[in-house]
């Protein structure tokens, strides 16, 4: 297990063998994760999974601007009537 030295200020040396398995070159940076007593490090960067669900689907074809504009007009169209269709009071 690749072992390292804290020195007086706090700083520390990631092990080679660490930063080659992250693919870690200087001026990266890292993030540290507090899990109990242990710590996680990791290359910072941009969390990927808020990404999910932007690109297309394979096999399904984008939805155009004009469409969305338009089955949103619908849907609130279709609310607006609604109270009117369940004889509601006016």
């Amino acid at each position: 297990m690749p072992t390292s030295t804290l020195t007086s200020r706090g700083q520390t040396t990631i092990p080679k063998r660490i930063r080659e398995a992250l693919g870690l070159q200087p001026g990266d940076r890292v993030e540290f994760t507090l899990k109990e007593d242990r710590v996680l490090l990791r290359r910072a960067g941009a969390d990927l999974s808020s990404l999910d669900g932007m690109l297309g689907h394979l096999g399904q074809e984008p939805v155009s601007i004009e469409d969305m504009n338009e089955a949103i007009q619908e849907s609130a169209s279709e609310t607006v009537r609604a109270p009117e269709a369940g004889g509601g009071e006016a």
